[in-house]
Order: structure tokens, then sequence, then C-alpha cells
């Protein structure tokens, strides 16, 4: 029995005045990120199997927005389509309200592995992406060493990729994603192959990157702890097929520390994801396939 389930803990969606304040204001944000009725069906040996079913969701400028769920439950297949990195069977993606038809420098992606490449430095892995769309040599070589500096690596600027700690790479990754400035980040499990300390080193430091740069980011994770320290809301899944059981909004005050994980709402939030996930929560398996669309209820939050 998880020893969490002994507690008396607070009601989840209990908000402190702090935190329903940052609420509203994220709900009053324009939304950059929206999933219409999406779905994706693959064909299998046995017959069509729907991986995504009815996926609404609205994502916000600068929001910090992860999405989980146990396997199989399609977060990865998600992630993917928004990327365009492959078509929905159904339904749409919209960035700033223009549908998505295939890749774009408006989406970085940061992937589990590290997709650098091992022959380039560190700083013209970053500089990569900004002279394939033209930009000069010497501005993006600027550009490249101000993202590393923001990342706490512009000492490594000119090692290879094979001279640096798997943290070091991911945060190699991050800032070559974000020179180009995109509209959303997407991260896939991103920390997924780090050690506990590694880890949880990277998401401090992710945190600090996401409150100096203006953009949105949406995170896959499997870690609910995780999941519950960097977001602003959680899009839990339901698998077979995959879609939407609830969009928790994060009752854990910022700017986020690692003690906070021993607090009475991180702990109910926690106990929440839990039954949810292992689908012995309220609405569990029968949750609406379209209650992801959270923000019209934010008034509702008891204070």
């Amino acid at each position: 029995m998880n020893p969490n389930d002994q507690l008396e803990l607070p009601d989840y969606k209990h908000h402190t005045e702090e935190v329903r304040a940052r609420l509203n204001e994220l709900a009053a944000r324009e939304v950059v990120l929206d999933t219409q009725a999406l779905g994706r069906r693959f064909d299998s040996a046995q017959g069509p199997v729907d991986a995504l079913v009815g996926i609404d969701i609205e994502v916000r400028k600068r929001e910090f927005v992860s999405v989980i769920g146990p396997s199989g439950c399609g977060k990865s297949t998600l992630i993917r389509i928004i990327a365009g990195l492959d078509a929905p069977s159904s339904g749409r993606v919209c960035i700033d309200g223009t549908p998505v038809e295939g890749p774009g420098a408006d989406r970085g992606m940061v992937f589990q592995g590290y997709t650098l490449f091992p022959w380039l430095s560190v700083k013209k892995n970053v500089m990569f992406g900004m002279k394939m769309k033209g930009l000069k040599s010497k501005a993006a070589e600027a550009s490249a060493l101000r993202w590393l500096e923001l990342v706490g690596l512009s000492k490594f600027a000119d090692h290879l990729p094979s001279q640096l700690s798997g943290g070091m790479k991911q945060r190699v990754a991050i800032a070559r994603s974000l020179a180009n400035e995109p509209r959303i980040l997407l991260m896939d499990e991103p920390f997924g192959a780090l050690d506990a300390q590694t880890r949880a080193s990277m998401q401090n430091h992710l945190l600090q990157i996401w409150q100096s740069v203006d953009v949105t980011i949406l995170f896959i994770t499997h870690d609910l702890d995780e999941a519950i320290y960097l977001s602003d809301r959680i899009i839990v899944l339901g698998a077979h097929p995959g879609r939407v059981l609830e969009v928790i909004d994060v009752p854990v005050a910022r700017p986020r520390r690692q003690e906070q994980s021993l607090t009475g709402h991180f702990l109910a939030t926690k106990r929440r994801l839990e039954s949810l996930i292992h689908g012995n929560g309220h609405g569990g398996d029968s949750a609406h396939p379209h209650a992801a669309r959270a923000y019209p209820s934010l008034s509702e939050i008891p204070g």
C-alpha cells in the first residue's frame, strides 16, 4: 500500500490565493497550441487500433504543461503529431490558430536521446539550425554563445558531444532547439535516461531556462513527481484508446523547490494522478474524452 494513502491530505483542487491568481492569469493568455478532436488510428494484423481518440487540449502562452499516462496511452504519438512528424487520422492541431501540416520552425523538439551531431562542436550544434535558416556565421555564432551561456555551458562551446555528460548533452539539445526561437518547445521524456541526481538538476535547469525565455513548453513524462514539480497543468491520458481523463491545475506555488515534494498539496496531487493512472480514481476509465478544456472551470475551484 502507498504510504501516502494513510495521510490526511488537502483536496488537490483546493488552491491558495497565490496559486489561484497565477492560474487565472494563465487562463487569460492567448492560446498557442490547440488540438481539436484529434485522433490517430493504426492498422495492425488484428485490425485497426485507435492510439488516440478525441484529444481536445489548449496550451497557453508561456505555460508549462506536462502529459502523463500509463504505457500505451499515446503520449509520444501525441507529441509527434504536434511536432508534425506524424499525421492525425482525424481532427487537427493548430499553432496560433494555423493548422499544422508538417514540421515547422514554430516548434522545437527535444527527445530522450540527445540527437546531437557527434562530429560538430557544442557551439556548431547550436548554430546548425540558425545557419540552415540563412543566418550569417558570425551572427549565428554570437547567438549560439548567448544560448550556451543561458544553459551554463559557455565554457564547453568548443567541446565535442562525446566529451560531455548526459545532462550537459541535453542542455545543448535544449539550447539548440531554443536558438531557433520556437513558439512552443516539445519535450518527449528528455530526462528519462538520466540518473536521479542528474535528473533533479536538469529539472531545475529547465525551470530556470523557461523563466528566462519567451517559450511555451509541452513536456511528456512518465514520472509523476517530475510532472508536478515542473508544470502549471498536467494532462492525464488513459490507455486503450488514448484519451484525456482529466486536466489538473497544479496547486503548488511557484517558484518551485525540491522540498515542496513533501507538502500536502504536492502529495494530494500525486495521489490523484496515481488513482487516475491506475484506473481507480473517480471518472477514471469513464471520464469524458473532452474534459481537457480546464480553463472555463477555474472560477469553480474552491478557495
